[in-house]
């Protein structure tokens, strides 16, 4: 069977029953104090910008954003 290109670029799969399942892991973010305007930011971007705050969470740059 040909590798796809996730399998070219280094990602590996789990199986699952029938299926292939991608394993994935979020990049660790390190852990900072936010106050609370920083709080206050991220429930704004979870329930106003849920696009953005997706992309922070996804990418680990959340904490250093806030």
């Amino acid at each position: 069977m040909a590798k796809s290109l996730f399998e070219e670029l280094g990602g590996k799969y789990e199986r699952q029953g029938d299926y292939l399942i991608p394993c994935l892991t979020v990049p660790a973010e390190e852990e900072q104090a936010i106050g609370i305007w920083g709080q206050r930011h991220l429930d704004y971007l979870k329930q106003y910008r849920k696009v953005t705050y997706t992309n922070l969470l996804t990418s680990g740059r959340l904490n250093a954003y806030l």
